[in-house]
């Protein structure tokens, strides 16, 4: 560039604290990249929280992320790699020096390190795994040992524990003179002579306690112990469902092998939900706003097709009715809202249902009171729809008949609809098939071609 050209940075305001990043926050930081200005760049960067510079790079295209980080470099730290979307986790991660990313990887937990391994090619786990010390190294790939999405996965192996003979005093004391303590933790654990848990002390007990005072006579009423092979699922409820800060995980011997933390808990929570939500839509629960077009196109494809094959399903119930449709041109105005109304009271009984059964709220002692419910539900929306169809069918067409059919039909597919809406995520699971996954196709399928029978069929008997 020569001397004479310059290139004025975009009017921004302020960096809103040190916890948001808003349009103007990237304008500015992209040029100080634009002109390789390091030194502008970590000024800018630096009271971010790992979270909003992980957002940052998500946000970014691939060329500005390049630069981005080549320009950051040192100043790259490892909290940034474990809160970044996986589908740019390992991009970023081959864009960083050897030395770069062996000083990140050294300031994570062990549980974020396995969550960091997890999704990489093996080259780039050798990588890491090599910037590791020997003991963390050894942790690490013990833990990668541990089935996928357990509890030995999720768990940090940095442990504070204590004989349950101690007393405040010489805990205290073991605090103040270790050098290996966790960056955050919240109850010591003690531990019986076979290394078995037998409670938890909180942090607050302990400061507050007199130092002859025994740590077992202050130990939590609650208190939790996780096997390590346990669903990490099953995990995040019992966080959930008894309001744990922490839990030890326990292996086949019953012996203390690590601590799970209720940010890894709720994580896990927050994914599930996510997961939830993804599906019932019919997206893979992988897809990312920074997915690639063919990666996004390749996840759709196969439930848009599942959605044409019901489709075709439903038009082939049509076809069986094609006299009558022609005959009364009515019925091919009114049908679509039949299917519409039934497919709308589905979701709705699917979306409860579903959410029921990851929250374990719905289970074998309360099915038939729910599906009753659900019923009794269709069936009164399904009157009440009814009568305002049956008005509106005799007041556009001169035809109390075929507004008596319609609203006939309302009726028949809302009753159905809160039946399949309940019933198909149950039965799904009952036969180890995530019902977030397949319930909307199935639910779908049934509605349309319920309602298109049932007002068809009535038509051909009532007004033919």
């Amino acid at each position: 560039m020569s001397e004479d050209q310059t290139i004025e940075a975009p009017e921004t305001e302020d960096l809103d604290g040190a916890y948001s990043l808003g349009r103007k926050a990237v304008a500015q930081i992209l040029y100080a990249v634009d002109i390789d200005d390091r030194e502008q760049l970590i000024e800018l960067m630096e009271p971010l929280h790992p979270a909003d510079i992980a957002d940052l790079l998500e946000q970014v295209n691939s060329f500005d992320r390049m630069r981005l980080i080549k320009l950051y470099d040192k100043e790259f730290d490892g909290d940034i790699l474990s809160e970044l979307d996986e589908s740019i986790r390992e991009e970023v991660i081959g864009l960083l020096s050897p030395q770069v990313l062996a000083d990140a990887v050294r300031e994570l937990e062990s549980d974020d390190v396995v969550d960091l391994l997890e999704d990489l090619e093996q080259g780039q786990q050798d990588a890491i795994l090599d910037a590791l010390e020997d003991s963390d190294r050894v942790a690490v790939q013990q833990s990668l040992t541990f089935p996928e999405y357990s509890a030995g996965r999720l768990m940090q192996r940095e442990v504070v524990m204590a004989p349950e003979h101690w007393n405040v005093g010489e805990a205290i004391d073991f605090l103040r003179n270790s050098d290996t303590l966790p960056d955050q933790f919240y109850h010591i654990t003690l531990v019986d002579p076979r290394l078995r848990p037998v409670g938890n002390v909180t942090l607050g007990k302990l400061m507050g306690s007199r130092r002859e005072v025994l740590l077992r006579s202050i130990v939590e009423d609650t208190f939790h112990i996780i096997p390590v092979d346990q669903y990490e699922g099953d995990v995040a409820y019992a966080f959930n469902q008894y309001h744990l800060i922490s839990a030890p995980v326990v292996d086949e011997n019953e012996r203390l092998v690590g601590v799970i933390t209720i940010d890894d808990a709720m994580a896990v929570l927050d994914e599930e939900h996510e997961e939830d939500i993804l599906r019932l839509a019919g997206v893979d629960s992988e897809s990312s706003v920074s997915d690639r077009v063919r990666e996004t196109t390749r996840r759709r494809f196969p439930w848009l097709f599942v959605n044409l094959v019901t489709a075709i399903l439903a038009s082939l119930v049509i076809s069986q009715f094609e006299e009558a449709i022609a005959t009364i041109v009515a019925l091919a105005v009114l049908m679509p809202i039949v299917a519409s109304m039934g497919g709308n009271a589905g979701t709705q009984s699917l979306t409860v249902a579903v959410r029921a059964l990851a929250t374990k709220d719905l289970t074998g002692s309360n099915v038939w009171r729910v599906l009753r419910r659900e019923v009794l539900v269709g069936l009164i929306n399904g009157l009440a729809f009814a009568v305002i169809m049956g008005a509106v069918g005799y007041v556009w067409f001169g035809s109390l008949a075929l507004g008596g059919v319609i609203a006939a039909a309302m009726v028949i597919n809302l009753v159905v609809a809160g039946l399949a809406g309940t019933g198909i995520p149950i039965v799904l699971e009952k036969f180890g098939i995530d019902p977030a996954l397949a319930s909307g196709a199935f639910v779908t399928t049934v509605t349309d071609v319920v309602g298109f029978f049932a007002f068809l069929g009535l038509a051909v008997v009532v007004l033919l």
